[in-house]
């Protein structure tokens, strides 16, 4: 059976809803294409259900560890299964409103099930039937990266997929203790949460520190944050063999500063990154250019090698300098289906793009790290400061963390912001608007900042410029 649209989707995440109600919208027919679950990654195993389960562990943990002398300590019983069950209403009613119901309700958008195949440049089959694309987008996302270590294939283990609703990897029951190899941003997230909730963890990253891309000061705050609270992190660890024992545990073995050493846990979990859905879907028959792991090569229009075959959201990688984010993705994909569509010509800026790690403190970024302006051939100068020159922070009792700022030293603006601190998720909004419109040190400081706000750190670490910040009054410039 034949269907013909002006743009069909190879996937049904954030990316490819936005560049499809950008095609209703501008009046053209767009199929989707779904293999797993309608909504992708973030709604079904990522985005939505990590943060669901990682706020009910802070408020767990927050609720034993009170950081008021005159709070007594709540040990909470936790109900894994009912945290489960209240994850899986979230996703479905976010599924359903985001996405379901949007196909539901606009009769130039429909959802394809199954595994599709380019067959041509314009030609898609799914299943038994056979999609006719004018144009064609790929955004079929990433699934998580399974490390070449011995045994591995021969043992259970976990991935950030644990978090997938309804499906036979998710996990239902806390086990005692979970071994995480990776020391990025799922590694820290997943293996604080499950610290929280009682399991005893054993993060192992294979660089010499966690966060690697990050700033130095960021990785060093956010060690001695979670080693502080419990969390076993070793860095410098490469795992070389993995088996299960009788009993059922997982025996991992590790070089760890060129030293082998043994771990044991009742689950495995891995967490060394993601690669693109780009394998076995006929990229190479046709002639789409994807670089050595996969990604899609796309110009800053989001084209491809193929001039009528577009690719958005985190199978193009770092692209154009992309991250892999929903977001993004989401924001990308509208500019593909106009480029396609329309002959818009819009080309993709991903010059500013703020990212969060929920962590508790968070970690925020947004622009370049100290390291990265300097390899671009910019002058710099760097303020960093400790969170307890922010008198939120202190009078909060959270002055665990640090603020960072980058600058370029000719011309004074802003390239970077760096920061570990409670809702640094939200204060990273403020230097990302900033940077949009290339804003000066001095912008920073004349900013009149409510008191006593955690953003208030912004201005201080860029008051550090000029004077010292621990000689600071109460909102003093």
């Amino acid at each position: 059976m034949e269907s013909r649209f002006d743009l069909v989707i190879l996937g049904s995440g954030s990316t490819a809803f936005a560049a499809a109600i950008r095609a209703a919208e501008l009046g053209k027919t767009a199929a989707m294409t779904e293999m797993r679950m309608l909504g992708g990654t973030c709604v079904n195993r990522g985005c939505l259900p990590s943060k669901n389960l990682i706020e009910a562990a802070r408020i767990v943990w927050e609720a034993a560890h009170p950081r008021y002398s005159g709070l007594k300590p709540v040990k909470m019983e936790v109900n894994f299964a009912e945290l489960i069950a209240q994850k899986r209403e979230v996703v479905g009613v976010y599924r359903d409103k985001k996405y379901q119901s949007i196909i539901t309700d606009d009769n130039n958008i429909k959802v394809f099930k199954g595994k599709a195949e380019l067959l041509d440049a314009h030609t898609v089959r799914v299943g038994e039937m056979t999609l006719i694309g004018d144009q064609i987008l790929i955004a079929t996302g990433t699934r998580p990266v399974i490390p070449n270590i011995e045994g591995l294939d021969r043992v259970p283990y976990l991935t950030s997929d644990l978090l997938t609703t309804g499906e036979s990897m998710e996990l239902t029951e806390l086990p005692d203790s979970i071994l995480i190899i990776g020391g990025g941003y799922i590694a820290l997230e997943l293996g604080q949460m499950f610290h929280r909730f009682g399991v005893r963890v054993m993060i192992l990253g294979r660089s010499r520190v966690i966060l690697p891309r990050y700033e130095p000061e960021v990785s060093h705050a956010l060690t001695l944050i979670l080693r502080k609270e419990g969390v076993n992190i070793v860095t410098d660890a490469q795992a070389t063999r993995v088996a299960q024992k009788a009993n059922g545990d997982i025996e991992l073995t590790a070089t760890v500063g060129g030293k082998p050493q043994t771990f044991t846990a009742q689950k495995l979990l891995i967490a060394t990154g993601r690669e693109p859905n780009t394998h076995g879907i006929g990229l190479e028959r046709i002639g789409v250019e994807v670089d050595a792991r996969g990604f899609v090569k796309v110009n800053d229009e989001l084209q491809t090698s193929v001039p009528n075959i577009w690719a958005a959201g985190d199978v193009i990688g770092n692209y154009t300098g992309s991250q892999m984010a929903t977001p993004v993705g989401a924001h990308d994909g509208i500019i593909a289906a106009m480029n396609a569509l329309s002959g818009a010509h819009r080309k993709v800026d991903h010059r500013v793009i703020p990212r969060v790690i929920f962590t508790d403190p968070q970690v925020a970024m947004v622009g370049q790290t100290d390291e990265e302006a300097v390899g671009t051939g910019i002058r710099c100068w760097c303020g960093t400061i400790p969170l307890e020159y922010v008198p939120r922070a202190g009078a909060t009792h959270q002055t665990d963390g640090i603020a960072k700022i980058v600058i370029n030293r000719d011309t004074q603006e802003v390239v970077g912001v760096s920061l570990v601190m409670p809702n640094a998720g939200e204060v990273i909004h403020e230097a990302a608007m900033a940077m949009r419109f290339h804003a000066k040190l001095e912008d920073f400081i004349n900013m009149i900042h409510v008191y006593p706000t955690m953003a208030e750190a912004l201005k201080i670490a860029a008051i550090s410029y000029f004077k010292d910040p621990a000689k600071l009054s109460c909102c003093a410039e």
